[in-house]
C-alpha cells in the first residue's frame, strides 16, 4: 500500500469516526438536561413576610435559592459568603433568579452586619431578606418537608432550590455510580450545605443550571418537565 492510499484511508477514517465520537459525547450531555427532580409540590410562598424594601418579595414565578438565617444571622457569614461567591455571582445575570433569606422579626437589626459584609464590594440586587414571626418561619420550613430541622435559633447552613411553580427541586436519587453498583439504598438530596464548598460548587451549581435550561426549553415548547420525575419514581417503587 503506497503513501497516498494510507493517507486517504486515514482521512476517511477520521471523517467517519469524528461524527460518531461527537454524538457519543453529546448523548450523555443531552440527558443531563432532562430535568431536576420535583421533591415537594406545595411549598408555601413568602408573600405574608415583610421585607426592608417597598416591593413584596415572592417565590412564585422566580427561580429561588431559599435559606434561613435565624436569630443570629452573623453566625451564617461563612455559609452565606460561600453562597454569594459560588452561586449568586455565577447566576445573578439569569432572568428571574433570586436568593431569599428568611429572618425572624426580632433579628432585623442583627442582619445588618451580615448584609454589610456580603455587599461590601457591590450591591446585591437579587439577594433579598424577608422577615416573619417564629411561627411563620416554622410553617414555611415545614412545607419543605426536609429531613433535618432548623437549629435552636431557627437558622440553617443549608439552602434549597424552589422553582417558579413553588416546587422544591433536588435529587430523588443522589447515589454515585459506584454506590448504585453496590446496591446502596437510595437517598435523596433535598438541600445543599453552604459550608461544604464542593457540594455547592459541584452539585448545586449543576442542579440550578439544569433548572434554568429546563425553563429555557419550556419556552421553546420542546420540553416535558414530568419525564425524569415520573421515571425515577417508577424505578424507586419497583
Amino acid at each position: 500500500m503506497n503513501k497516498k492510499q494510507i493517507k486517504r484511508n486515514v482521512v476517511l477514517g477520521i471523517l467517519f469516526f469524528l461524527p460518531v465520537t461527537f454524538l457519543l459525547f453529546m448523548y450523555p450531555a443531552k440527558h443531563n438536561y432532562i430535568t431536576l427532580d420535583i421533591i415537594e409540590e406545595q411549598v408555601l410562598d413568602v408573600t405574608s413576610f415583610t421585607s426592608g424594601d417597598e416591593e413584596t418579595i415572592q417565590l412564585k414565578d422566580h427561580i429561588t435559592i431559599l435559606g434561613f438565617l435565624g436569630h443570629q444571622p452573623i453566625d451564617k457569614l461563612i455559609a452565606m459568603s460561600n453562597l454569594k461567591e459560588l452561586m449568586y455571582d455565577k447566576f445573578k445575570g439569569f432572568k428571574k433568579f433570586q436568593i431569599v433569606m428568611v429572618v425572624p422579626d426580632s433579628a432585623k437589626q442583627d442582619v445588618l452586619q451580615l448584609k454589610n459584609e456580603l455587599s461590601k464590594y457591590e450591591p446585591l440586587k437579587y439577594w433579598h431578606y424577608v422577615y416573619g414571626s417564629d411561627n411563620q418561619i416554622n410553617q414555611l420550613y415545614s412545607s419543605l418537608n426536609l429531613i433535618t430541622n432548623l437549629d435552636a435559633h431557627l437558622g440553617s447552613n443549608k439552602v434549597v432550590i424552589i422553582d417558579k411553580e413553588l416546587h422544591l427541586r433536588g435529587r430523588l436519587d443522589d447515589r454515585t455510580d459506584n454506590e448504585k453498583q453496590k446496591n446502596t439504598p437510595v437517598y435523596q438530596l433535598k438541600s445543599y450545605d453552604c459550608i461544604e464548598v464542593a457540594e455547592i460548587k459541584n452539585k448545586m451549581s449543576e442542579d440550578l443550571r439544569i433548572v434554568f435550561t429546563e425553563y429555557r426549553q419550556k419556552r421553546k415548547g420542546n420540553f416535558d418537565s414530568t419525564t425524569r420525575r415520573a421515571s425515577d419514581l417508577k424505578q424507586n417503587h419497583e
